[in-house]
């Protein structure tokens, strides 16, 4: 395991403190806009700018990594993120907010990129499910420890917004100084949502529900915390909960969908999703039993985007597969700009519970349609399913199309030469 993990270790080190940085500035925001008396409209909309420029950053980044070169990428858009974090700190305005997290959003996709085609080089079949673990854990650990670090600190001081910043300098510095060879060209972002809808259209429907659930939660789910009273502690503790839930139900729920139809997995875990959180809106239950409703939430609703992402790859020819990839990450995404913008005016006319509302609705739908498919269309027999593989954190769109590719095939390229490293280690 050391030797497989040895040729990537400055990636994933530095992969953790950028995770770390993002967890905790991440929930830092709309923590300290509640406090700030901050609208949960303009709160949504900090949650929908992030979203947009991740999407917006998957589909441009590419060219500007193309054009210079991934090292000096890399650190430029670490650079930005931590230039963000930093001025969040020392401006608190809710405008700027919003605008400076669209560049966070779109940095954060660069970096990904970057990382994430790194790997999928420097790995092959045989250490593929090794490194691809440790960089789910990795990140997984990063954004849930990143969150429990609000609990400790002021959160109305400027500190944690440099405890943030600090997290995004020490994330640039192990690549920097690595004398890694840069990984090849990026390849541009291909979608076609008509294939993917002829593919599986409960895919297509179901990622853009789920996109709008999780980024409704993911973005409004402190701030639901914060209106209901809950401690800096508590909220912490809630929103990691719903991820670390959602983390361990990933493999029984998943294994159970490549013995059975998908769909009625997906079915179940959307039906438990909206009972919990029908349960939260009907009874505003007291501070334990909540932490305990939305750990089942997360457990349902956060394992609904790895195993619809399986179930449309079960259709899929294999030359297709990095085109599904990519339009389910895309329509995630367009998920998490609405869920947001939508979660932000609902939680404001009809209260913070109501953020629930919009939650139950999406999986309402995504339950309905599942249903009525399994019907019309016949299921994909169990041998020729595709092995259900779990996701670094499909609570948020923390995976780029390059992270499709490091997880589920081998560099189509063939191993680089001793000069063709030393090439790249010029260019960089």
């Amino acid at each position: 395991m050391k030797r497989n993990l040895f040729p990537v270790f400055a990636l994933l080190l530095g992969t953790l403190f950028l995770f770390l940085g993002n967890g905790l500035h991440g929930l830092l925001l709309p923590v300290r806009g509640a406090a700030e008396g901050y609208s949960d409209t303009a709160l949504g909309l900090i949650g929908t700018s992030w979203a947009s420029g991740f999407v917006l950053g998957c589909i441009f980044a590419p060219k500007l990594i193309m054009r210079i070169g991934h090292v000096r990428a890399f650190s430029g858009f670490i650079a930005i993120i931590c230039i963000v974090a930093l001025t969040t700190g020392i401006f608190i305005d809710e405008y700027a907010w919003i605008i400076l997290r669209a560049a966070t959003g779109f940095a954060m996709a660069g970096t990904q990129m970057i990382i994430e085609s790194w790997l999928n080089e420097r790995v092959d079949n045989a250490s593929r499910g090794v490194v691809f673990t440790s960089y789910t854990g990795i990140t997984l650990f990063g954004v849930v420890g990143g969150q429990l670090v609000v609990g400790f600190g002021n959160t109305n001081t400027p500190y944690l917004f440099m405890v943030a910043g600090i997290l995004y300098c020490v994330a640039m510095l192990p690549t920097t100084v690595s004398n890694a060879a840069s990984p090849r060209p990026l390849q541009a972002v291909k979608i076609d949502l008509k294939l993917l809808y002829r593919n599986s259209p409960v895919a297509c429907l179901g990622v853009l529900l789920t996109g709008i659930a999780n980024g409704a939660f993911g973005t409004l789910g402190a701030v639901f915390g914060a209106r209901a009273g809950l401690p800096d502690s508590q909220i912490a503790f809630l929103m990691t909960s719903a991820i670390l839930a959602g983390a361990l139900a990933q493999v029984p729920f998943g294994k159970l969908s490549d013995m059975v139809d998908r769909r009625l997995v997906i079915a179940v875990l959307a039906g438990f999703a909206a009972f919990a959180a029908t349960l939260i809106i009907l009874f505003h239950p007291g501070a334990m039993t909540l932490i305990i409703l939305i750990a089942i939430y997360g457990a349902a609703a956060n394992v609904l985007y790895p195993i619809i992402a399986s179930h449309a790859n079960d259709f899929a020819n294999p030359e297709d597969y990095v085109k599904i990839s990519s339009g389910l990450l895309f329509l995630f995404g367009i998920g998490t700009i609405i869920g947001p913008t939508v979660g932000g005016p609902v939680m404001t006319a009809f209260g913070p519970y109501a953020l629930f509302l919009v939650t139950a609705s999406a999986h309402i739908l995504i339950l309905g349609y599942s249903i009525i498919r399994s019907r019309v269309r016949a299921a994909v027999p169990v041998a020729e399913k595709e092995a259900f593989a779990a996701m670094p954190d499909a609570a948020t769109p923390v995976s780029t199309p390059e992270g499709m590719q490091f997880r589920n095939a081998a560099p189509e390229t063939p191993a680089y030469t001793e000069a063709d490293s030393a090439t790249r280690k010029e260019e960089a």
